[in-house]
C-alpha cells in the first residue's frame, strides 16, 4: 500500500500526539534510527509511536487506518531478516507494554504484554522454579512479542520446540481495529461465537484454505524440527486447533498482538556440559546424528573462525582458557538436564562412547554452573561475535537458517563450504546443531556490486542444495525482507498463493508489515540496503587514529544493531539507556545516528547539531560497550571526536572549560583552598554557580586541600615501581595517595613518583580534556606524560596508578592520541594499584595485623576496571585480609561519571542511574561492611546518594597492615574541608 503522508510529516505527529497518550515522533534523527534492524536493510519509516498503553495501540491502528497509513509493531528491533523496518509507521512496544498478569504456578501458565523481555520474566518466574524454556541467544534483549512474531527458537529446542509450540492464546489488534483472542476453539463452528460472525467467518474462511492444500501441505512442508517459513498453516486442524499458532510466525502481518499466554516449565535442577573438540567441522557434523541418541538437551556448534574472534575481546578470553583444549576445528557443546545429576553425569561419559571413531579428541566436562555459564556466555554472543569481523568484508545472514536432516549435515556443510570457495569467500558455521539448523555466514562486502551478485548466487545454490536434502531455507529467523522472495521456490506456488490467502482474510488492505511473507520486494533490491547504492562518508577531519577499525567509519559501522546494549539485567552496558528506555540513549542509537550524520543522510550539518549533541549527551563513557558489546563498538571514544568537532563550531560552555581545565589551575586552587571551596561555604553561592554555570545546587562540589600531595622531587630517579598520582587522589583525598606508598614500600617495592622532566606542574593523563572533546590539550599532556616516564620505562619500569579512570586511559585512548611504541610500551606497563599487587604472593603480615572493626566488604566496581576486566584484582586483594567476607555489587555505572552528575541537567538521570543497584544495596549494607570504591566519582557519588563513605583499596590495605586507619577514622575534620 502507498500512504498518502511523506516520513516525517507534522500532520500525522500532530494527530497521534493529540488522541494518544504515548510519544510519538517524525523527527528525521529518530526515524533514521527506526530505519535498521538487525538486518541488512535500512528503510526510512513514517513515523515512530511509543504506545503506553493497549487502547493506544488500537487508536493507531484506527487513526492508520484513516489516513491510510501501513503499520509496523516492533519489539527490540533485532530481526536478523529485516521484519522490524519498513516504510510504515513503527509502534515501538518495548518501552511501556511490559507488563505481565496471570500467572499461575500451578497450571504453569502466564500472560504478557508484547514489550516483555525475556530474561526479566524468567528472573521473576526462577523463584518459582519455572522458566519460559524458548532461550534464545539475544534473551536480555528479545522481546516476547517479537519472539511470537518470528517463531523464535532457542539453544533447546531439541527438549522444549519452538516458540509455537508453547504459545497458548493470543490478543491482536485486527486491521479493522477489532480486538480478537486467538486460542484453541472448539470443533464445531455453530459454538465458536454466537455473538461474532466475523470472527466465525475468519476462521472458517482459514480452515477452508487449510482443507484445499492440506494434501500440498503434506507434501511440500518439510519435517525438520527447525521451519518456520511463511505462515503456520499446516498447524491447522479441523478438530481442537489453535488459531494462535497461525499468528505465532506472522510478523507481524496479519494482526497487532496486545498480550500473549505462555505456557511455562519447570526449571531443572541440573545440568553438565561437554565440550566435544574435533580436528575437522565435517567430523563435529557428523557426530551430531550419534549424539543425539543421548537426549541431550542442547547440542551447539562453535566454528574455528567464532573461536578466533572471540579470543580478540577480553570479555571472552578468559572463558575460552578454560574450556578450550588446543586448536580445534570445531566445537559441539553438550548439555543434559534433569533432576538427578549421577544420571547427568553418566551421560557425559557416554559422549566418548557414542562420537565415531576418531572425532574427538577431547571432552572438556563443564559441572560447575559458573564454569558453564561462561561457556554459554561465548555461545549466545555468537551471532554478535561473527560480526566483530573489522572491515568492509563481513559474514552476512541471508542463508542464516537453513535447516537439513542430521544424516545429511555434514555433507551439506561440505557443500555449502564449496559454493563459498567458488565465490572467492568463506563462512561461519555456528549454533543449533542438534536440530540441523546452522547459523551461517559467508563474509561479502554489500557495498561492493559484485559481492552483492556472488550473494544472489550463493543464495540461490544453497537453496537448491536445501532441498535436495528437503530441508527448510527458514529454520529460526523468520522471512521478513530476506527470505521471503524465496517461499515460492521453495515450498511452491500452491502453498505461496495460499499464505496470500491467509493475509488476505486478516488484513485485506495490506496495512500490517507489508512486503513480509507475501508480495515481498527482492532481497538483494540495493535501494533498501543499508549500504545503499550513494553511499558514502562525508569528509570530515578526524583528530583521533582509527586506523586500528579502518577508519572512523569502520569503528561506526561496526555495530551491526543486534541491540546487545539495550540489556538491563546484568553488566554495565548501556547505563542511558537503563534509567530513559529510549533507543535514543542506547548505545546502538548513538550509533545509527553518527553513520547516518557522517554519511550526510540526516543534512549535511548533522553531525555538528544540536541533534546530535543530544543523541551523545547521556553517554557516561562507561566503555562498557568497549567491551561488552561483542563488536566492540567503542562510543566512549567516538564521543570524544564528536565532541571535538562540534565545539570546533561552538562556544564552550564556561562549565566545561572549567572542568577540563582543571589540571591547570588545580595546584593555585590547592594554595587557596579557603577561596576555591566557598561555594559550597556560603548560602546561596551554590544556587548561584548552578544559575551561571549549570552546576547542581544540590552537590556538594570536592574539596580543594591545603595539605594536596606534592612529589617528593622535581624529577623521581628510575625505580621499578612508579606511582602515577592523579589530579584527583592529589588534590582531593592525598591520603589516598600516601597509604597506596605505604603498603607499596611496606611490602618491599621501591618506588617513585612519576614528575615531569622539567619541573613544574605535575603530571595529568589528560582525562578531563578528553572529556570535554579537547583532543589537542590531550595530546600535549599524553606527550609530557610520556617524556616523563620514558627513563623509567626503558629501565623496566612499571607504572601504578590509583584512579582507574585516569591510569586505564595509559592503555585505551592513548595510543590514539600519540600512536607509536612509547605509548604501546607504556599501555602495556600500566597497571592499577590492585593490579600490581595482585601479580605478588599475599603478605605474610595480613595474618597477623590488627583485625578489622568490619566483616564485610562491599566493592562497586568503576566502570573502566570493569572494561579493562581489573575487578578479579581487586577481589583478589582485599581476600588477603582474613575473616572478611569480599562481596562486589552487581552494579552498572554509579551515575556521577566524572563531572556528568555534577551538572543540573543531568542531576536526576545520574540519581536514577545510582538507584539501578548501587544505592539499594550500600543502604542494606549494615554498619560493620565497609564500602569500597576505586574511583573518585564513584566515592562522590555513594556519599551523595546514600550517606555512606566508601573507601579506595589502598586505604583498605593500608589498615589491614597496621600502617594507618581509613580516611572515615583520621582524616575528617579541617583537613577534609581544605581549611
Amino acid at each position: 500500500m502507498t500512504s498518502r503522508l511523506s516520513p516525517g510529516d507534522p500532520r500525522l505527529a500532530t494527530r497521534l500526539r493529540r488522541e494518544l497518550e504515548g510519544e510519538v515522533y517524525v523527527d528525521p534523527f529518530t526515524l533514521g534510527r527506526y530505519s535498521t534492524d538487525a538486518s541488512f536493510y535500512q528503510i526510512e519509516p513514517l513515523g515512530v509511536v511509543l504506545p503506553r498503553t493497549e487502547e493506544d495501540v488500537v487508536r493507531t491502528i484506527q487513526i492508520a487506518t484513516e489516513e491510510d497509513l501501513p503499520v509496523l509493531p516492533r519489539g527490540a528491533g533485532t530481526s536478523q531478516a529485516g521484519q522490524a523496518v519498513g516504510r510504515a509507521l513503527i509502534v515501538d512496544t518495548s518501552k511501556y507494554l511490559t507488563r505481565w498478569t496471570d500467572f499461575d504456578r500451578e497450571t504453569r501458565t502466564i500472560t504478557v504484554e508484547p514489550g516483555v523481555v525475556l530474561d526479566h520474566l524468567n528472573a521473576f518466574l526462577a523463584p518459582h522454579g519455572l522458566w519460559f524454556p524458548v532461550d534464545v541467544a539475544t534473551s536480555a534483549q528479545a522481546t516476547l512479542g517479537g519472539m511470537a512474531g518470528n517463531n523464535s527458537a532457542g539453544a533447546r529446542s531439541l527438549r522444549y520446540g519452538l516458540m509455537v509450540d508453547n504459545v497458548r492464546s493470543i490478543d491482536a489488534v485486527l486491521a479493522d481495529g477489532a480486538r480478537r483472542t486467538f486460542g484453541q476453539e472448539p470443533g464445531d463452528l455453530d459454538r465458536l461465537s454466537q455473538s461474532d460472525s466475523a470472527y466465525r467467518e475468519l476462521v472458517q474462511r482459514i480452515r477452508t484454505v487449510y482443507m484445499e492444500e492440506r494434501d500440498e501441505l503434506m507434501r511440500r512442508v518439510p519435517t525438520v524440527l527447525r521451519h518456520v517459513a511463511g505462515y503456520n498453516l499446516h498447524r491447522v486442524s479441523l478438530d481442537g486447533h489453535n488459531m494462535a499458532h497461525l499468528l505465532v510466525g506472522s510478523e507481524g502481518t496479519l494482526g497487532f498482538f496486545t498480550s500473549i499466554s505462555l505456557s511455562l516449565a519447570p526449571l531443572p535442577r541440573h545440568r553438565v556440559l561437554g565440550v566435544c573438540h574435533f580436528g575437522s567441522l565435517r567430523d563435529a557434523m557428523d557426530a551430531v546424528q550419534h549424539i543425539v541418541t543421548l537426549q541431550p538437551t542442547a547440542v551447539e556448534l562453535v566454528d574455528r573462525t567464532l573461536l578466533d574472534l572471540a579470543g580478540e575481546n577480553p570479555m571472552f578470553r578468559r572463558a575460552l582458557s578454560r574450556f578450550v583444549s588446543g586448536e580445534p576445528a570445531a566445537l559441539l557443546l553438550v548439555e543434559f538436564a534433569g533432576d538427578q545429576p549421577e544420571k547427568l553425569e553418566t551421560r557425559l561419559q557416554e559422549l566418548d562412547l557414542v562420537l565415531p571413531s576418531g572425532g574427538a579428541a577431547t571432552v572438556v566436562h563443564a559441572v560447575d554452573p559458573r564454569a558453564q555459564a561462561e561457556i554459554w556466555s561465548v555461545r549466545k554472543a555468537g551471532l554478535n561475535i561473527v560480526m566483530s569481523m573489522r572491515g568492509d568484508r563481513k559474514p552476512v545472514s541471508f542463508i542464516e537458517d537453513c535447516a537439513v536432516p542430521l544424516e545429511h549435515l555434514a555433507e551439506y556443510t561440505s557443500r555449502l563450504t564449496d559454493i563459498f570457495h567458488k565465490y572467492g569467500t568463506s563462512g561461519t558455521f555456528y549454533a543449533h546443531a542438534s536440530v540441523g539448523c546452522l547459523h551461517v555466514r559467508p563474509a561479502l562486502n554489500l557495498k561492493s556490486e559484485r559481492d552483492i551478485t556472488h550473494m544472489r548466487r550463493i543464495a540461490d545454490e544453497a537453496h537448491a542444495l536445501v532441498r535436495e536434502f528437503k530441508g527448510s531455507h527458514s529454520g529460526e529467523h523468520g522471512d521478513g525482507l530476506v527470505r521471503s522472495e524465496f517461499l515460492e521456490p521453495m515450498l511452491g506456488p500452491r502453498i505461496a498463493r495460499a499464505f496470500a490467502t491467509v493475509k488476505e482474510a486478516f488484513d485485506p488492505a495490506g496495512r500490517f508489515n507489508p512486503g513480509k511473507i507475501v508480495r515481498a520486494p527482492r532481497m538483494d533490491d540495493r535501494t533498501i540496503f543499508r549500504y545503499g547504492p550513494d553511499y558514502g562518508w562525508a569528509p570530515v577531519p578526524r583528530a583521533f587514529d582509527w586506523s586500528d577499525w579502518n577508519g572512523w567509519h569502520g569503528a561506526v559501522e561496526m555495530c551491526n544493531n543486534n541491540g546487545a546494549c539495550r540489556k538491563r539485567s546484568s553488566g554495565v552496558m548501556c547505563p542511558s539507556y537503563r534509567v530513559t528506555g529510549d533507543e535514543v540513549h542506547v548505545t546502538r542509537g548513538r550509533a545509527n545516528t553518527l553513520r547516518l550524520a557522517l554519511t550526510g543522510q540526516l543534512g549535511h550539518t548533522a553531525i555538528t547539531s544540536d541533534e546530535m549533541y543530544e543523541t551523545m549527551e547521556l553517554c557516561v563513557s562507561c566503555k562498557a560497550c568497549r567491551t561488552e558489546c561483542p563488536m566492540g563498538v567503542d562510543m566512549a571514544r567516538m564521543k570524544i571526536e564528536f565532541l571535538r568537532l562540534y565545539y570546533d563550531k561552538r562556544r564552550v560552555p564556561l562549565r566545561t572549560r572549567l572542568v577540563a581545565h582543571l589540571p591547570r589551575y588545580a595546584p593555585w586552587a590547592a594554595k587557596l583552598p579557603k577561596l576555591f571551596n566557598l561555594r559550597d561555604r556560603v548560602p546561596g553561592l551554590a544556587r548561584v554557580s548552578e544559575l551561571a554555570l549549570g552546576l547542581s545546587a544540590k552537590r556538594r562540589l570536592p574539596a580543594w586541600r591545603r595539605d594536596a600531595f606534592r612529589d617528593p622531587s622535581a624529577n623521581g630517579e628510575p625505580a621499578p615501581v612508579v606511582l602515577f598520582v592523579d589530579t584527583f587522589n592529589r588534590y582531593y583525598e592525598p591520603e589516598n595517595v600516601h597509604a597506596a606508598i605505604a603498603v607499596l614500600r611496606h611490602l618491599g617495592h621501591r618506588i617513585a613518583v612519576a614528575s615531569p622532566r622539567s619541573g613544574g606542574r605535575p603530571l595529568c593523563c589528560g582525562r578531563t580534556y578528553l572529556n570535554a572533546g579537547f583532543i589537542r590539550e590531550a595530546r600535549a599532556e599524553a606527550k609530557r606524560v610520556l617524556s616523563a616516564l620514558e627513563p623509567h620505562l626503558e629501565r623496566g619500569g612499571t607504572i601504578v596508578g590509583l584512579e582507574p579512570s585516569c591510569l586505564l586511559t595509559f592503555r585505551d585512548e592513548l595510543n590514539a592520541l600519540v600512536p607509536g611504541t612509547a605509548a604501546k610500551r607504556l599501555g602495556e606497563r600500566a597497571l592499577l594499584f590492585e593490579e600490581f599487587l595482585a601479580t605478588t604472593p599475599a603478605p605474610i603480615e595480613l595474618q597477623h595485623g590488627p583485625p578489622l572493626p568490619v566483616d564485610r566488604l562491599l566493592v562497586h566496581g568503576h566502570c573502566h576496571q570493569k572494561a579493562f576486566g581489573a575487578m578479579d584484582a581487586v577481589r583478589t586483594v582485599l581476600e588477603w585480609i582474613p575473616h572478611l567476607r569480599v562481596e562486589q555489587i552487581e552494579s552498572s555505572c554509579c551515575g556521577m561519571a566524572g563531572s556528568f552528575g555534577y551538572e543540573a541537567r543531568h542531576q536526576d538521570v545520574s540519581m536514577a542511574m545510582g538507584e539501578l543497584s548501587l544505592f539499594p544495596a550500600v543502604r542494606a549494607a549494615g554498619g560493620r561492611t565497609w564500602i569500597v570504591a576505586d574511583g573518585t566519582s564513584c566515592r562522590r557519588q555513594i556519599e551523595d546518594g546514600t550517606g555512606r563513605e566508601s573507601h579506595h583499596v589502598a586505604q583498605i590495605l593500608s589498615r589491614a597492615l597496621g600502617l594507618g586507619g581509613t580516611a572515615s577514622e583520621e582524616q575528617e575534620g579541617d583537613t577534609r574541608s581544605g581549611t
